[in-house]
C-alpha cells in the first residue's frame, strides 16, 4: 500500500494558507461532566470559533441535534456540521491534512483516548478523522500509529517535533521502537528528521487531572523554518522550570532536516504556578496561526502581554488576538488543541 510521502503529499506548516479551520463542539461526558462546566466550555469554545472566523472560515462538528444551540453562542458566519463525537479536541480526533500542493489528503491515525486514559471516550472519536476528511474531500491515508495532531510539529521543510512519552509511550504504541515510528511518521507526513523532547509539561500528566501524557504542542511549536517557540518556566518553584530547561536545551543544539541550527525563542510562563490545586501547565506556545492572524492564549496574566509582543515580533504581518483559554485549559488543553487547518491547494 502507497504512503502519503511516497504519492508525493506532505503536512504544510501551520502557516501555510489554509481553506478552512475545523473544530468539535463540546457534549456531555467525563471531560465536561459538571453542566456549568460544560456550559463554560461551549462558551470558551466558541469564543476561539469567533476569533478564528475573523481571519478565515470555521466549521465545527457537533453531536447530533446539537448545532441549532451551538450556533446560538458560535454566531454569524460559523458553519456547522453533525457526526457523533465523544469529547471536542478536534486537533487530536481530527486528521491532519496533507497537500502535494494539487491535492488534498489526510492522515487518519489511530486514536485511542490519549492512551486509553480513564476518564478518555473513544468510540466515536476514533471515526472524526475519516468524517472530516470525507467532509473536506481529503483522499484518506488511515495509520496503525496510535497518534494525535497535538503530539506533531511540523516546519513544511522535513522537520518533525515529537515527545518520547507519547509516540514512544507502552499506553499508546507498546513494542513499538524509535526507528518505527520514526519511520511511520515520515512515511505518513512526508518529513526526514525527528526531533525527540523527552518529555511534556507536568500538567500534562496523571495525578493532575486531564492530559495528554506529553503533547509536544504545548511545549515547543516552529515559528518558520529553522525558528522554534518554546515554553519557558521561570520560576524554581514549578517542577516545570527543571523540565523546560532541559527541554530548551534539547532544541538549542538541534538541527532541523535542512542541517541549520534551530533559533530557539523562549516565551516565559504566565505567572500563576497552580490552579485548581494543582501545578499549572498553562502556556503560550498553545497558540493557533491562521490565515493572516495568531490566536494566542491568554490567562488574565501579566505576562500575557509580554508573550503577545514576542508573537508580534515572530509575526508582523499577522494579527495577534488573546483569547482567555483558562477554561480550555482545565479541560486538558488550549487553543491550537481545539483547532485543526486544512491547507488551501492551488487547485481550488
Amino acid at each position: 500500500m502507497n504512503t502519503p510521502a511516497a504519492d508525493g503529499f506532505h503536512m504544510p506548516a501551520e502557516w501555510a494558507p489554509h481553506e478552512r479551520t475545523w473544530m468539535a463542539w463540546p457534549g456531555p461526558n467525563p471531560t465536561f461532566e459538571d453542566p456549568d462546566d460544560l456550559a463554560a466550555s461551549r462558551a470558551a469554545w466558541a469564543s476561539v470559533a469567533r476569533a478564528v472566523r475573523r481571519f478565515e472560515p470555521v466549521t465545527v462538528v457537533c453531536g447530533p441535534g446539537r448545532s441549532t444551540a451551538a450556533r446560538t453562542l458560535l454566531g454569524e458566519g460559523i458553519e456547522t456540521v453533525e457526526r457523533d463525537l465523544d469529547d471536542a479536541w478536534m486537533r487530536d480526533i481530527g486528521p491532519t491534512f496533507l497537500t502535494d500542493g494539487r491535492q488534498l489528503a489526510a492522515v487518519d491515525w489511530t486514536f485511542n483516548g490519549w492512551g486509553a486514559q480513564h476518564w478518555a471516550r473513544w468510540e466515536h472519536d476514533a471515526k472524526v478523522a475519516a468524517h472530516v476528511a470525507d467532509l473536506a474531500g481529503a483522499r484518506t491515508y488511515a495509520s496503525k500509529l496510535v497518534n494525535e495532531g497535538g503530539a506533531i510539529h511540523v516546519d513544511g521543510e522535513g522537520t518533525v517535533l515529537l515527545t518520547e512519552t507519547v509516540q514512544l509511550g507502552p499506553e499508546r504504541n507498546p513494542g513499538w521502537t524509535r526507528e518505527q515510528v520514526e519511520a511511520e511518521i515520515h512515511a505518513h507526513l512526508g518529513t526526514r528528521k525527528a526531533i525527540w523532547l523527552p518529555r511534556g509539561l507536568t500538567g500534562d500528566y496523571p495525578p493532575h487531572g486531564y492530559g495528554t501524557l506529553g503533547h509536544v504542542d504545548i511545549v515547543a511549536a516552529f515559528a518558520r523554518p529553522g525558528v522554534v517557540v518554546a515554553h519557558h518556566q521561570p520560576d524554581p518553584a514549578h517542577p516545570d522550570h527543571a523540565v523546560t530547561q532541559e527541554i530548551l536545551g534539547i532544541l538549542r543544539s538541534a538541527t532541523d532536516a535542512r542541517g541549520r541550527r534551530l533559533e530557539v525563542v523562549e516565551v516565559p510562563a504566565p505567572t500563576v504556578l497552580e490552579a485548581d490545586g494543582r501545578w499549572a501547565d498553562y502556556s503560550y506556545i498553545n497558540h493557533y496561526l491562521c490565515n493572516g492572524g495568531v490566536v494566542l492564549c491568554g490567562f488574565d496574566d501579566p505576562r500575557d502581554e509580554t508573550a503577545a509582543r514576542i508573537f508580534d515580533r515572530l509575526f508582523p504581518e499577522r494579527t495577534v488576538t488573546l483569547v482567555d483559554a483558562r477554561t480550555i485549559f482545565s479541560g486538558g488543553g488550549g487553543i491550537h488543541c481545539i483547532t485543526q487547518q486544512q491547507p488551501k491547494i492551488s487547485s481550488r
